[in-house]
């Protein structure tokens, strides 16, 4: 068995990409922390400096940034087929 990935979500509550990619989660089984950067300026702040963006979704994948929902790119991180 592989290691649980740890999936972190930047989003914010009026984001249709990041419900996309939330469901996109569901239907996978996958684990993750969401951070709602409208609620949280701080996140919004250490998002920003990690990714280098302003729009969400911002998706970390152990470490590897994903910007939008980039539904290969998240499949090919989690191995899903």
């Amino acid at each position: 068995m592989s290691n649980i990935p740890k999936v972190l979500i930047y989003t914010t509550p009026t984001c249709g990409f990041c419900k996309m990619t939330k469901a996109f989660f569901k239907e996978n089984n996958v684990a993750y922390t969401e951070i709602d950067v409208a609620a949280d300026q701080a996140a919004a702040e250490e998002m920003i400096n990690r990714s280098g963006q302003q729009g969400v979704p911002v998706i970390d994948i152990d470490g590897q940034m994903v910007l939008g929902f980039d539904k290969s790119k998240l499949s090919q991180l989690l191995g899903i087929k």
